[in-house]
């Protein structure tokens, strides 16, 4: 049973699957077999992408996995007691549920969810090592979204939603993906914050380049979940610490856990409204998803000084476009109602991020963050926006 009771349905922003080993590589044409592939490495399974062992994720089977919300107390009070990372992880054996969907969904009203958005977990490493080669980089999502809609579907008895990716290196091949999804009932598309790498060289996905691609979105009606991932800022690290190598999901340095917190998200989100993707596309609809909230006021509070000084130079408001194109999903270890009072009840949405270690146990405990606002605000939260959102009745 959930450890409460609600009286509406709750809706959560953000799931994850864990990958199976055949995630990546199933469906990859045979002229490309080989990309994506997983080796034993002194006794252990690893993945290896384009002829190079990556340890982003350092278990890539999934087999062990950190206890979901192993963090949850790490994020919020800290470490005073100076634990190590395998304390605060606590491994377990993977469950059924994080790998199929009909467990899943059992598991969901175990913890009263009544729906949620599943994004893929390992998937996220895929753009960054494709940086150079975006026709290779196209072949290898497709691969993977086929994958995902024979494992779990794009809408698993309207009450599980994973989201396909659309990685955007080449326009017109992006364009084909979504239609792809969509055709098969996608009701979401996953986007990386960060510039997509191209023939030419990287540049911004709100560059009037991409507006083929908005246009078919808003005609489509559907949601741009902009999930926090690989965004490649690794190597601006590496530049300032004289090293090398790809970003670890769990063993950062001191200096890139000191100034990378919100780099990508709000370069994103900047990009957003300073290249006029939103003014463009004032229908389109981004949801931030597992970003968290903190660098929501102070950005907002830069563009305002922005706009105040140079008020000519925008087509809009850029925080009007933020507030009418945007929706948030803020940290456990956030202050929604803070949030609220910057963005707009409206703009927010729950997320868990279950199972991961950083996200929460008991995902519908965070209706306790929101206490002491109104009844419809709180249903609004915990489950109203993202369902109008995803057009679930």
């Amino acid at each position: 049973m959930p450890s409460r009771q609600l009286d509406f349905p709750v809706f959560d922003a953000d799931n994850h699957m864990y990958e199976t080993t055949e995630a990546l590589t199933k469906h990859l044409p045979d002229s490309h077999r080989g990309l994506i592939d997983y080796i034993d490495h002194h006794g252990r399974t690893k993945i290896m992408v384009r002829g190079k062992i990556s340890e982003y994720i350092p278990n890539p089977t999934f087999q062990r996995v950190g206890s979901p919300g192993a963090q949850e107390e790490y994020f919020k009070h800290g470490n005073p007691e100076g634990k190590s990372r395998r304390e605060i992880m606590k491994p377990i054996d993977a469950l059924p549920a994080f790998f199929d969907p009909q467990p899943r969904l059992e598991l969901m009203d175990e913890l009263g969810l009544d729906y949620a958005m599943m994004y893929p977990t390992l998937a996220s490493l895929v753009e960054e090592r494709f940086r150079d080669a975006p026709d290779e980089c196209h072949i290898v999502i497709h691969a993977l979204n086929q994958w995902m809609l024979e494992h779990w579907s794009f809408n698993y008895e309207g009450r599980i939603f994973p989201v396909p990716i659309v990685t955007l290196p080449i326009v017109d091949k992006a364009i084909e993906e979504l239609e792809w999804c969509v055709e098969r009932g996608a009701r979401a598309v996953l986007i990386r914050p960060a510039p997509p790498p191209g023939l030419r060289g990287p540049r911004s996905f709100a560059l009037p380049e991409f507006d083929p691609l908005w246009e078919r979105v808003v005609e489509l009606d559907v949601l741009v979940a902009m999930h926090a991932s690989d965004s490649g800022y690794t190597r601006f690290t590496n530049e300032w610490e004289g090293a090398s190598g790809e970003m670890m999901a769990f063993n950062q340095s001191l200096f890139q856990m000191s100034v990378m917190h919100n780099r990508a998200i709000e370069d994103a989100v900047t990009s957003w409204v300073a290249h006029g993707a939103l003014t463009r596309h004032p229908k389109l609809k981004v949801a931030i998803i597992e970003n968290g909230s903190s660098w929501v006021r102070p950005l907002l509070a830069h563009l305002e000084t922005c706009y105040q000084r140079f008020p000519h130079a925008w087509e809009e408001h850029p925080v009007d476009a933020i507030r009418r194109n945007i929706w948030i999903h803020p940290f456990h270890e956030d202050d929604p109602v803070g949030l609220i009072d910057v963005v707009g009840v409206d703009n927010v949405v729950f997320g868990s991020d279950y199972p991961h270690v950083e996200g929460m146990a008991d995902p519908i405990s965070f209706v306790d963050q929101l206490d002491g606002l109104p009844d419809d605000q709180i249903r609004k939260v915990m489950g109203g926006n993202m369902a109008r959102l995803m057009k679930v009745a």
